[in-house]
């Protein structure tokens, strides 16, 4: 029989039955996401917890003038030059910071391999620093940083042994002027990582445990650390786009009772990349790199600190992979 209206009746309502399945313009279904908590994601390592926040609230800012060369001689090995004019700042009594004219050139070797990153750069003034990264196996690998400088008492030197497992990584690290730290991060879920640390500070007396939260999705990094000296950092990073990210932390220091909170962004163009913050204490910076060519990077520096009545402007050049 056809009703009234030119249309077949419903289906008669069954008690018990399963609603039917929602189409895409009705609707979307729910389904619960199964998670193999056998198999949960490897976290990042310790000190990178806060790492998306750091991009862009702490770009390598510079005064004056740079400009960097980096010429490969074989897939794996390449030199590298820097030449720096600028100021640099040295310490005074008053509010205004002091300034003296600096000039210095660098030259570094760096040797890449899959299992193995050795990285050394020379100053004009004597200083000397390097950096090794070696896999000793599929889960261990080893880290050191060195720095060599004229100055007694001023060179040191830190070890790092990095155990990466299945969900967890370990840390083991070590420097000069007995300093240990020894941390551990976990996945809990495939989300939110939980991290500790103890460490010990030689030359101070001083030791302190860590604890620290890390939770990221597709869209956003929450990140936080406290340590048992009072020190409490958080940040968080809002993912608007794959172009664009909002950053944002707070850092309290109760020894110098100073608490600090920042704002920032990250734009990535087509051909150039935008970074910035202005923090609670008035002081504001940008780093542009914009590239000209393939391997050519122009960049702009400006930061404006107005409480120390501090103001900075560079630009520079990269050349190179």
């Amino acid at each position: 029989m056809v009703s009234p209206v030119g249309h077949a009746p419903p289906p008669p309502f069954v008690v018990g039955a399963a609603p039917p399945p929602s189409d895409a313009k009705g609707g979307e279904s729910r389904t619960e996401e199964k998670v193999d908590w056998l198999n949960l994601p490897c976290p990042v390592p310790f000190e990178e917890i806060q790492r998306e926040a750091l991009m862009s609230l702490k770009p390598e800012l510079f005064e004056g003038m740079r400009f960097d060369f980096t010429k490969g001689l074989s897939p794996k090995f390449s030199l590298s030059h820097s030449l720096f004019m600028g100021s640099a700042a040295i310490p005074s009594q008053s509010a205004e910071p002091i300034k003296v004219p600096t000039a210095h050139y660098e030259f570094g070797a760096n040797f890449l391999d899959p299992k193995m990153m050795l990285v050394g750069r020379i100053l004009t003034d004597g200083r000397l620093t390097a950096r090794v990264k070696c896999d000793l196996t599929d889960n261990l690998t080893l880290k050191i940083n060195a720095q060599i400088q004229n100055e007694p008492h001023f060179s040191q030197g830190t070890f790092n042994f990095d155990y990466k497992g299945k969900d967890f990584r370990s840390q083991f690290q070590m420097g000069n002027g007995a300093f240990y730290n020894v941390n551990y991060i976990q996945s809990v879920s495939p989300h939110l990582s939980l991290g500790t640390e103890v460490f010990w500070l030689g030359h101070q007396r001083k030791s302190g445990i860590g604890l620290a939260a890390r939770y990221n999705t597709d869209k956003m990094v929450a990140a936080g650390q406290v340590a048992s000296t009072g020190i409490v950092a958080l940040s968080y990073v809002q993912k608007v786009s794959e172009k664009v990210s909002l950053a944002s932390d707070f850092l309290y220091n109760p020894m110098t009772r100073d608490a600090t909170a920042s704002v920032g962004y990250d734009y990535m163009l087509r051909q150039s990349r935008l970074r910035g913050k202005l923090d609670s204490n008035g002081c504001v910076g940008a780093l542009l790199e914009e590239r000209l060519n393939m391997g050519v990077n122009f960049l702009l520096s400006a930061e404006i600190d107005h409480k120390k009545k501090d103001y900075k402007f560079g630009f520079g050049m990269t050349i190179g992979e």
